[in-house]
């Protein structure tokens, strides 16, 4: 790990020379972020450190700085105040710590007049979320978040490095000990939030040190596509449960589907069928191929599905055509992973920034780029019985192609959905997920 991530800071140093060259800019502080606190209250949102900063260093805590030059040594500044409310580990010997010029200070004054004291801020842009503590030692507002850099420091961040890798697989490995330790609670007839305890629990943290809030949806539940709450009543029939786990700031996203021995066999039935799919939609992942083509594909697919179960009576991509597989499966294919959960530059036209925005037909796409080698991203179609999406068919043109009996008794099962994290390769993809769930 020691030797990718050195590798990783120099493909960092070597990128941010670029970025800084082509943005104008001398040099540039990431901070590690600032604690927010709630309206009205004293106490603190659970903290989330800035994505660029810890794009470059996995050091945990508020106000940290990183001074990056074009030709110079990274200076890592960490603000270890003195304080006996809250722990303030010992840092100890990391492996990350030897890459950088590292200094420890009380507070966050002695670190910028630090930063300070070691080159001049006359032309350095700042990224982090708190420009008017940058603006106080001579960081104007101009050059706090300044889009171009942003842009393409988003732009590079979609190319994942080795250690990156290295870090998502890990993340995935978590994540799998607390997939079958839910599917067996599950199983044995555990309710929603048992479930999710006992996911805590074999993963090895609290909520807070999840890369996002799990989802555990029993039953009809599944049908809500961001469902967090977490009910007591047990013995369901179908778990949907999408949850992951951090590993030195990168978080996995696996989505699994499990059925008990007394669920509607027909259900049962478009679980398998949209695994199989699932997985062929990861199979056609390759450098080259525009990611909506794969949504495209992921559509197609599941019309023949629901086809084949007899929900519709059409299939493939005249299913499409008419929009029978929209109130199915509302949500895009995928979206680029990383260090946050939904990564940035998913729509991202090119280094220099601008948008390319989904088509009509698909707002919800997240990713509408062309894949490329190193990139790291999801593939999770879904099937679900939503009736606020199908209330419009029961009374449109096509309402006689769907068999509403069989959405009605399929509705009480919720939905399903199947998600893998892939990383590609020069010539096709490797999938990080199934090896381990």
């Amino acid at each position: 790990m020691s030797q990718s991530y050195a590798a990783h800071v120099r493909t960092r140093q070597t990128m941010a020379e670029v970025a800084l060259g082509a943005a104008g800019f001398d040099a540039m502080v990431l901070q590690s972020g600032a604690p927010f606190t709630y309206h009205a209250d004293d106490q603190d949102a659970p903290f989330h450190t800035s994505p660029h900063f810890a794009h470059w260093v996995p050091m945990e805590g508020p106000r940290h700085l990183l001074l990056v030059r074009p030709g110079k040594r990274p200076m890592l500044v960490r603000v270890a105040p003195e304080d006996y409310w809250y722990e303030q580990a010992p840092l100890g010997d990391p492996f990350w710590a030897r890459e950088f010029d590292f200094v420890e200070l009380k507070s966050e004054e002695e670190a910028w007049k630090h930063i300070e004291a070691s080159t001049s801020l006359a032309n350095a842009a700042y990224v982090g979320d708190s420009p008017e503590g940058a603006a106080g030692h001579g960081i104007t507002r101009k050059r706090s978040n300044p889009p171009r850099l942003i842009a393409r420091l988003d732009w590079d961040r979609s190319f994942k490095t080795p250690y990156e890798v290295d870090c998502l697989e890990e993340a995935t490995r978590m994540a799998a000990r607390g997939h079958a330790a839910a599917k067996a609670a599950f199983l044995a007839g555990a309710s929603e939030l048992e479930i999710h305890q006992t996911y805590v629990a074999a993963v090895g943290c609290v909520d807070e040190e999840l890369p996002y809030p799990s989802i555990v949806a029993l039953d009809e539940k599944g049908a809500t596509l961001h469902y967090q709450r977490k009910r007591t009543h047990r013995n369901g029939k179908v778990l949907l449960i999408d949850s992951g786990a951090k590993h030195l700031g990168y978080g996995s996203d696996i989505t699994r589907t499990w059925t008990a021995q007394d669920c509607d066999e027909k259900f049962r039935e478009l679980v398998s069928g949209l695994d199989r799919l699932q997985q062929g939609l990861c199979a056609s992942v390759k450098p080259g191929i525009p990611y909506g083509d794969v949504h495209h594909a992921a559509h197609a697919r599941v019309g023949d599905l629901l086809h084949e179960l007899g929900v519709i009576a059409k299939g493939g991509e005249e299913a499409v055509s008419l929009g029978l597989t929209a109130p199915f499966f509302p949500h895009g294919v995928g979206h680029f992973l990383g260090i946050q959960v939904h990564d940035v530059s998913g729509r991202q036209k090119s280094a220099k920034g601008g948008t390319r925005p989904p088509p009509p037909q698909h707002p919800y796409l997240r990713t509408t780029r062309t894949i490329a080698e190193d990139m790291v991203f999801t593939i999770e179609p879904g099937i679900y019985f939503i009736e606020l999406l199908l209330r419009p068919f029961r009374r449109s043109e096509h309402a006689a192609l769907v068999d509403w009996n069989l959405v009605e008794r399929l509705a009480p099962c919720g939905g399903a959905r199947i998600e893998d994290n892939l990383v590609v390769t020069k010539a096709g993809h490797r999938n990080l997920t199934r090896p381990y769930v």
